[in-house]
């Protein structure tokens, strides 16, 4: 059996991550697009920044994203010992 104490701590460290992960994609879902014409002045692989991360870099950040925090969430789960079985 898991105490509150434990279930608290996890929990906390759970928004942690939470709250850091949707930061993140904030920054890259509109402040990307709210800057893009600035960002167009850049450019990656040929392509000006804006236009790349509306068509690929949003989406990789995104992928990014949801591995980080599966990952992030196993080794949380083991540190609190409620892995699954």
């Amino acid at each position: 059996m898991v105490t509150k104490d434990v279930l608290d701590a996890y929990w906390r460290e759970n928004k942690t991550l939470m709250y850091l992960i949707l930061l993140v994609w904030f920054t890259v879902s509109y402040v990307a697009a709210v800057f893009a014409s600035s960002l167009n002045n850049i450019t990656i692989l040929g392509f000006p920044l804006g236009y790349y991360m509306g068509a690929q870099g949003s989406i990789t950040v995104f992928v990014i994203l949801n591995l980080i925090y599966s990952k992030k969430m196993n080794d949380l789960d083991k540190k609190y010992g409620l892995e699954e079985e």
